[in-house]
């Protein structure tokens, strides 16, 4: 009764620092503009399917995702074990779901194990990607300090995670043959049988702490992970479900006019203007208040997995731009200003700060808009839109710019084209 009572004091205090976590990243999504979203929701739903529980982009480098698919599939399935083991835990029974599931609680056993043993060695594989063989995409300077320790600090709870599973569950095979009574029968699980085998001259109560030690690990790195995730990339895990569900579904190369400038052009050719119900005062994005929540998203959405920038043709010639370092910075300003306003308990108090302290105009300035980021993204993550967006707010708010780009501008304002010409936009009609 003690041990459950303990079990349950600990799951509740664990669950109410991860819930206070994760309402912190809720409030920060939140700190952007609204912004409906619509569209068919049966494709919508498909994204959703195909790409965060399929994983069907990852599979366009075959290596990586299928190692990756290891992980992932592991991940789902040892949930289960979970469920078990927190039943246990606060019913004072042990395999709680041994003796109703019979024969199909052998094969799910055994099926975890075989998952477990692949994920241990796509485990020891990305740790040799990162620390040993290091990608380039692994190397860049926004990777530097706590991302790459965070990367790493999951991967090593993983292999500690699995080394727990095995530990609890050939002691427990031992324990089944000595007390069978108290430790159901799961049938033979080959795996950790494995290691089971050399254990029946151990004595009882080093079985029993094996068992025990194995189980507890298992808990707390669990527990664990649930308190860090808030304040790691691996918030992805949750968070590309509802990202790829609202992730545009407009056709990848367009974009969005400004309606305020769109009635301005319209009206200068004669063209019938939009109405506009509420006008803005500002135009593009200088902070992630002026982003929308779905762009927020995306950002805490972001893998850190560096295919858009090991695709960008920006940096692939030496620029400074990096659009995963983009997503990453708009992620930590929301989470800087998101603190600020939690301290001030002021909802719209300002920090003096905004995006350009984190993004320099030498990165926005440097993109193509060609969508090779957007195309890459495993998670239908969208770089572009906020560069777009912080294009517009250094132009149009700051009448800033690169100085190269200051002839388009007058040839736009004088000819209404790109190209400094003294005819009409329209005269080649005429030829």
């Amino acid at each position: 009764m003690i041990q459950v009572l303990m079990f349950c004091l600990l799951s509740f205090g664990i669950f109410r620092i991860a819930w206070k976590g994760f309402s912190k990243v809720y409030f920060n999504i939140m700190l952007g503009r609204d912004e409906h979203v619509s569209g068919n929701k049966g494709k919508r739903i498909q994204q959703m399917l195909l790409f965060a529980l399929g994983q069907k982009k990852m599979f366009e480098r075959p290596v990586s995702g299928i190692f990756h698919f290891f992980i992932y599939a592991a991940f789902i399935f040892t949930q289960i074990e979970l469920i078990e083991i927190i039943s246990d835990g606060i019913s004072g029974h042990h395999r709680i779901f041994a003796e109703p599931l019979g024969k199909f609680y052998n094969f799910l056993i055994n099926f975890i194990e075989i998952l477990s043993l692949l994920a241990l060695a796509a485990t020891l594989i990305f740790l040799s990607r990162r620390n040993i063989i290091r990608l380039l995409r692994f190397q860049k300077p926004e990777l530097r300090g706590w991302p790459s320790m965070d990367a790493n600090l999951i991967l090593l709870g993983e292999i500690l995670l699995i080394i727990a599973i095995f530990t609890m569950n050939s002691a427990d095979q031992q324990l089944q043959i000595l007390e069978p009574n108290h430790y159901p029968s799961t049938g033979r699980l080959y795996l950790s049988g494995l290691v089971t085998d050399h254990l029946n001259s151990f004595p009882k109560d080093y079985l029993v702490f094996m068992e025990r030690a194995g189980w507890w690990i298992h808990v707390l790195v669990i527990y664990g992970f649930i308190i860090y995730l808030p304040y790691s990339k691996h918030l992805h895990i949750f968070l590309a479900f509802p990202n790829s569900y609202f992730s545009r579904i407009e056709p990848r190369g367009s974009m969005s006019n400004i309606p305020e400038i769109e009635n301005e052009v319209r009206g200068m050719f004669g063209l019938a203007t939009q109405e506009i119900i509420s006008p803005r005062d500002s135009f593009g994005a200088s902070d992630v208040t002026e982003l929308s929540w779905r762009q927020l998203l995306e950002a805490y959405s972001c893998t850190e997995c560096g295919r858009c920038t090991s695709v960008c043709p920006a940096n692939l010639t030496g620029k400074k731009l990096s659009p995963r370092a983009v997503m990453m910075s708009i992620r930590d300003r929301a989470e800087e200003l998101g603190e600020f306003r939690r301290e001030h308990k002021d909802n719209n108090a300002q920090d003096g700060k905004n995006l350009f302290d984190y993004i320099s105009r030498e990165e926005i300035y440097a993109c193509t808009s060609c969508n090779a980021c957007v195309e890459a993204c495993p998670v239908l993550i969208n770089p572009l839109i906020p560069i777009l967006e912080m294009r517009r707010s250094d132009i149009l708010m700051n009448s800033k710019g690169p100085s190269d780009w200051l002839p388009m501008f007058n040839s736009l304002e004088n000819n209404q084209s790109v190209w400094s010409m003294s005819e009409a936009r329209d005269a080649w009609k005429n030829h």
